[in-house]
């Protein structure tokens, strides 16, 4: 059953994304950000710090392995196949900045969405977007709705 309170917090530290339904913590998972380190510029691939809420949603029922290019659909990725590609898979949640510091991260396309380096879960590897496995990423989809607090910290 999805929380009454959904809100999301990423831990750059643990490399842990937690799930809370107001105070109360309902999940948690591994996931990956920036392997550049934190950061606002557009075009540094870094995660992007603070307070930010779920603005948009993509790929709800696709396939688990789903490829995406500017959102849409474009292809099937499934564990083993030989790619040098850093693919966005499975689901998307676009992230919107709520501070000055932050609020070019919709244009920065910043999402939680699943991954092709499912063995690098867990440790700094993404270009800016927080990953996750890609089940995980569908468990979470399923349980948050557009509008969603996150909190980014350190």
């Amino acid at each position: 059953m999805p929380p009454a309170n959904p809100r999301l917090e990423v831990s750059i530290g643990t490399q842990r994304l937690r799930l809370f339904d107001g105070a109360r913590l309902v999940k948690e998972w591994a996931c990956s950000t920036s392997k550049f380190g934190i950061g606002f510029t557009e075009g540094s691939n870094k995660t992007p710090l603070g307070s930010f809420v779920v603005k948009e949603k993509h790929g709800d029922g696709a396939e688990c392995g789903t490829i995406f290019k500017s959102r849409q659909p474009v292809g099937l990725w499934t564990p083993g196949m030989d790619t040098k590609s850093d693919f966005v898979l499975t689901r998307i949640l676009w992230l919107h900045g709520l501070e000055p510091r932050n609020a070019n991260t919709f244009q920065r396309y910043i999402y939680i969405h699943g991954t092709n380096d499912e063995n690098g879960i867990g440790r700094p590897g993404s270009h800016g977007c927080v990953r996750m496995k890609n089940r995980d990423v569908i468990e979470l989809f399923d349980l948050v709705p557009v509008g969603t607090p996150v909190w980014i910290g350190e």
